[in-house]
């Protein structure tokens, strides 16, 4: 059984390394993208200092839908264009946002939430699972170091569909 570490650090760059280690034992062996999925989010969640949402949203072919995460209910449908995860998925680039109130059409599914980071999963195939999506309650929460990290998290998620 997978037992989560505590990490005690106030080093990004050591978090995230730890995190990447815990996601990697924690993921591996099973195939299937949702057990893996709700357990990925449930680890940063309880992880990731200052944040109010952790979660996944899927795209259906159409438009992206949430899946697993950890926070209050979100909103369930994100048309591809549309606030910053809608903007991930079209672009395929990471949204670092630092103040939501000044993204031209953010969706505001949790009043709380003032910065936000969403990474574009994409497969190797060149097509679009999705995004990960982490809001939080500060202004300026995510910076460089965030984006690094929750790339390299991403990126071990994306190889257990391998």
């Amino acid at each position: 059984m997978f037992e989560a570490k505590a990490i005690a650090t106030d080093d990004k760059a050591t978090l995230y390394a730890e995190l990447v280690t815990q996601a990697r034992g924690l993921l591996a062996g099973e195939p299937d993208m949702i057990a893996n999925a709700a357990n990925f989010a449930a680890l940063v969640f309880d992880a990731v200092p200052d944040i109010n949402w952790a979660g996944f949203y899927l795209f259906d072919g159409k438009e992206l839908v949430v899946g697993p995460f950890q926070g209050k209910p979100a909103c369930i449908r994100i048309a591809i264009g549309r606030g910053v995860c809608g903007t991930a998925a079209q672009t395929r680039e990471t949204q670092l946002i630092r103040d939501v109130h000044e993204f031209d059409g953010h969706i505001a599914c949790d009043a709380a939430s003032n910065s936000e980071i969403v990474v574009p999963l994409v497969k190797a195939d060149g097509s679009l699972l999705g995004v990960w999506d982490v809001d939080s309650p500060s202004v300026a929460r995510f910076d460089d170091e965030d984006r690094k990290g929750m790339e390299a998290l991403c990126r071990v998620f994306m190889e257990t569909l391998a």
